[in-house]
């Protein structure tokens, strides 16, 4: 026999807890299942840690409205909840004068989507504040910032846990189906119950936990693509105060230079089409690239600087050669099957979207 509760959450990344927060909050009794042995060892624990500003993505999008109003709340719950970030800012920038024309396009882009704070720099105006950096020109971001994603998310699992709601670790959701009074689903470890709600905040997994749940139509089903990011971590201490982006490229925004909380330099991530989720591991080989990407903008990168860092996976539905897919937040208006909302290929801006994204699903289910 199956225990009834209100609703689950399935995945502990940064946004099912975001998730799980907002609807806690609303009064709802939420239980998150995470597959792992703790919350955020999936796609939030391996990424640039960017508050993004909202800038590249096309206008009308969820990536772009979730953004701008995510940054927003971010901050203001960083300060509320004294989760450390930094405010840095950052430079895109052109490294020759054929990259002009996309720079402006880039800062038309990022005005549609709401984002009013960038300012042009020219090559001159530009090496006064970064001295290292080669450039004919960029566009300054001074919202955009780093955070401690793994404070942010201890954050949020405190505002659950505090709103009356639960984490359970080593709960993978194995099957599901649409049942006359809600959701029935079984875990690995052959625990039944039956929600209300489900919210399908799996990352990297949701593709394949949406094929499992037995009503839902197949076609709200998608294919699951895995961009891998490499990143390798710098030698010594980057001559940089703010992250150096160059003009992106076609599936990321290119190798970019970001900092930690400590100071640390890493750049990535690159793009890399991989098979599967589990390819975490950074080739040496790889540097090369790195090193001719860099000194695109950073001429006097050491030789030998560059050591292997950390992989991530983009939990992408749309594959190579095709242009990025838009976040999909499919509620039961759209598939049909009531109390499940799904959250497909939350790629980035996703950490920076979390809070916006909890309350669009919290508002999709009220």
């Amino acid at each position: 026999m199956s225990e009834q509760v209100d609703c689950v959450v399935v995945g502990a990344g940064v946004v099912g807890l975001a998730v799980a927060r907002a609807l806690a909050l609303q009064g709802r009794g939420v239980m998150v299942l995470e597959a792992a042995e703790a919350i955020g060892t999936g796609t939030s624990s391996r990424n640039s840690e960017v508050i993004h500003a909202g800038i590249y993505y096309p206008q009308d999008s969820l990536k772009a409205r979730l953004c701008v109003e995510g940054r927003q709340r971010l901050y203001a719950y960083c300060e509320e909840r004294g989760v450390e970030y930094r405010r840095c800012g950052k430079l895109i920038v052109a490294t020759d004068e054929a990259q002009r024309g996309q720079l402006q396009a880039i800062a038309r882009k990022a005005e549609a989507n709401g984002v009013h704070d960038l300012r042009w720099l020219e090559r001159d105006e530009a090496r006064s504040l970064e001295p290292a950096l080669q450039c004919v020109a960029a566009l300054s971001s001074p919202s955009t910032g780093i955070i401690d994603s793994h404070g942010l998310m201890l954050a949020l699992q405190g505002d659950l846990e505090h709103a009356g709601g639960m984490v359970v670790c080593h709960a993978q959701v194995q099957e599901a189906a649409a049942v006359s009074d809600g959701i029935w689903l079984r875990t690995e470890d052959g625990t039944e119950l039956t929600a209300s709600t489900l919210v399908n905040a799996a990352g990297l997994q949701a593709p394949a936990l949406a094929s499992r749940i037995r009503g839902l139509p197949s076609q709200y089903v998608p294919h699951a693509y895995y961009a891998k990011g490499n990143y390798f971590t710098l030698a010594g201490r980057a001559p940089f105060s703010r992250l150096i982006y160059p003009v992106p490229e076609a599936a990321g925004l290119g190798v970019h230079l970001t900092l930690d909380m400590g100071g640390q330099a890493k750049f990535g991530p690159d793009v890399q089409w991989v098979d599967g989720a589990d390819d975490l591991q950074v080739d040496p080989a790889r540097a090369e690239a790195f090193y001719a990407e860099i000194r695109r903008y950073w001429p006097e990168l050491p030789d030998a600087s560059l050591e292997p860092g950390y992989a991530g996976i983009r939990p992408k539905i749309s594959g190579p050669g095709e242009a990025a897919a838009d976040f999909v937040i499919q509620g039961p208006r759209s598939h049909g099957v009531a109390g499940v909302v799904q959250l497909l290929g939350i790629e980035s801006p996703g950490l920076t979207s979390c809070l916006a994204i909890g309350a669009h699903v919290a508002q999709l289910l009220a």
